[in-house]
């Protein structure tokens, strides 16, 4: 279930004043512009840490299609309707949920090594993904950026400060380490019987000798790498793509 149809499917309103009064123009402003909650109704009983807390845990235990509105008020022991006081569609609460996660990461001062203490970031991001297995996919498909996403950009400028690169070099350094380290655990999430599949069939499309380059490739290793091999030489190809787009070290 897509993020949109998680939020048609419970009815909720589109959303706040938009329904209510003119159309809205353009994208609804980032969640975190907007107020707290609604400035109508009882007073509040929740805030949206608590309720971003929740919706963790259950795409943690369920999985993200888990999480609808519906789902997170039950867990609160209220009513949908009570929870788009606080937040206004399914669509914030993923954004909540997305940026949360980038307050585990722990920003050490910078060592002076500036591709290492780049690794190490990346190697945080990987821990990250993994604790949240719903959040790879999600970072590729929805990417935001929040109060917690402004801190992990600033730290990485900040441990790239002395270095000569321009600052759009290192906005596009900081895009591909986030996107690779997604595509890694994705990988690593992957089926082991896909992995298997492609391996039988690659033998078999080698052995018809309409693939002669492709078959001195991989002769020598005879397979190709399984996933936790390719896993464990992430911090050797995250140090290339830096250094490819920053510099060398």
């Amino acid at each position: 279930m897509t993020a949109a149809e998680g939020s048609a499917a419970e009815g909720s309103p589109q959303e706040g004043s938009a329904a209510e009064g003119s159309p809205q123009e353009g994208p609804a402003a980032s969640i975190w512009m907007r107020q707290e909650r609604s400035a109508v109704g009882r007073p509040a009983h929740w805030s949206r840490t608590e309720i971003t807390e929740v919706a963790l845990r259950v795409a943690d235990v369920e999985g993200l299609d888990a999480v609808t509105m519906r789902r997170v008020a039950g867990e609160l022991g209220t009513g949908a309707a009570s929870l788009y006081r606080y937040v206004e569609t399914r669509e914030d609460l993923l954004d909540l949920m997305t940026d949360a996660t980038g307050a585990e990461y722990e920003h050490a001062p910078p060592t002076g090594d500036w591709l290492a203490d780049l690794i190490a970031l990346g190697e945080q991001a990987r821990a990250i993904f993994r604790r949240h297995r719903w959040l790879a996919g999600l970072t590729m498909t929805r990417p935001v950026i929040g109060p917690n996403g402004t801190v992990v950009i600033e730290h990485f400028l900040t441990v790239l400060q002395a270095h000569p690169a321009g600052i759009e070099a290192k906005m596009e350094a900081f895009g591909m380490l986030t996107g690779i380290t997604a595509a890694f655990e994705l990988q690593e999430q992957a089926d082991p019987g896909l992995q298997a599949r492609n391996l039988a069939y690659l033998s078999h499309a080698l052995s018809s000798g309409r693939h002669p380059r492709l078959a001195a490739l991989l002769s020598p290793r005879a397979e190709l790498q399984p996933p936790e091999e390719l896993a464990g030489r992430y911090p050797d190809i995250i140090a290339r793509v830096m250094t490819g787009l920053l510099g060398p070290a």
